[in-house]
């Protein structure tokens, strides 16, 4: 799935920069773009690498889009083969998979990054929750005896008003219900309410081999740089944020832990590196710091992106700067695309291998120094 900044492009939902490819080169096109991004962002070699650096496991985010027909939601066999493929590599370097729907059918949210209209459908329109369960049921069925894949992340950051937390712990309910019908006894992993950050209505959910998720960028306007020179430790809002507020604020993901002796996963967590200026490696280590002392299990947010000014960046970063990105704008990104796919494909193509990318040291050796075999 491709989420905006990822291109130094502005956020915007999948769709809507597809429909502006189509609209310009047509659908035929645009199947041989998803076709060459897919092949060339991530490849065998990539999960070679993750696994060199004594990584135990990934966490592959897919759109409902890549595995079904939209129009006929009949199973997609050439885009579900991505996922076969990624399988296949994690199998050959001996390191496990997760399975991240990432956008799901009507959207869990309202975000862009959930390839949203705007909207959040999934929970109140009957077509979506079924296609959702669907989905799932097939998944299951494809993949229940791949032992390399470690679990199902079954729904990536639902939004809905605190009130409505039941229809969540529904679905969840209907679609642990699906899995384990079909004998598939995979870790499900189930996400929190309010983009994974709410997870005590979690607890009232039953059945084995199940497992929180969460997610963790706090604080926000430090992490994401919305707001300049912030530094860690530092004040951030008027907020003293040390490792010690850190242990604060993730204490309700423990609390869950020894009510229902559940573990706890932290499916993302990252941070906008600016040089190692600003004490970025400081708060990956007191993050990692925490979690190992609670004895959270988590996977980092991102493997790879375009450097950007804003949002969570790669392990991996792509720091040129040609004219499909174009930083200086007016238009930037994944919209200056559009002006040069035509005349320089072969070339964008090219930049999205690794071998473009920079490889951020200090923020990779730390990730290594915290892995537990």
């Amino acid at each position: 799935m491709i989420e905006g900044y990822m291109l130094a492009g502005p956020n915007i939902a999948e769709h809507i920069f597809k429909e502006k490819f189509i609209k310009k080169f047509g659908t035929k096109e645009l199947l041989s773009f998803m076709d060459a991004w897919r092949k060339s962002f991530i490849t065998e070699s990539d999960i070679e690498t993750i696994a060199s650096w004594g990584c135990t496991c990934i966490r592959i985010p897919f759109n409902y889009r890549l595995i079904c027909c939209e129009e006929t939601f009949k199973i997609d066999e050439k885009g579900i083969s991505f996922l076969d493929n990624v399988i296949k590599w994690c199998e050959k370097y001996s390191i496990y998979c997760i399975l991240d729907m990432h956008a799901a059918p009507g959207s869990q949210n309202h975000d862009w990054h959930s390839d949203s209209n705007g909207k959040c459908e999934l929970f109140e329109n009957k077509e979506y929750w079924d296609k959702f369960l669907l989905l799932w049921d097939h998944l299951s069925k494809r993949y229940k005896d791949k032992d390399i894949i470690a679990g199902y992340d079954v729904l990536n950051e639902p939004v809905v008003p605190q009130n409505k937390e039941p229809i969540v712990k529904k679905l969840y309910e209907d679609v642990i219900n699906i899995i384990r019908k079909n004998n598939d006894n995979h870790i499900i992993f189930i996400e929190g309410n309010q983009w994974s950050q709410r997870i005590e209505f979690l607890t009232e959910i039953k059945g084995k081999n199940i497992c929180y998720s969460t997610h963790f960028y706090e604080p926000l306007h430090y992490t994401f740089n919305f707001i300049r020179e912030l530094t860690y430790p530092g004040i951030v809002e008027g907020e003293k944020w040390d490792i010690k507020k850190i242990q604060d604020r993730t204490s309700d993901y423990y609390n869950s832990i020894t009510k229902k002796k559940t573990p706890i996963y932290v499916g993302e967590f990252g941070i906008n590196a600016r040089g190692d200026h600003y004490g970025e490696t400081n708060w990956v280590k007191d993050v990692l710091t925490v979690f190992d002392q609670n004895d959270y299990h988590w996977t980092y947010w991102t493997y790879k992106s375009m450097a950007t000014h804003a949002f969570p960046d790669g392990i991996f970063r792509n720091l040129n700067n040609p004219p499909w990105v174009k930083r200086e704008g007016p238009v930037y990104g994944m919209d200056n695309i559009l002006d040069h796919w035509k005349t320089s494909k072969n070339e964008i193509i090219d930049s999205w291998k690794t071998k473009d990318f920079t490889l951020n040291k200090p923020l990779q050796r730390i990730i290594s120094d915290f892995i537990k075999p």
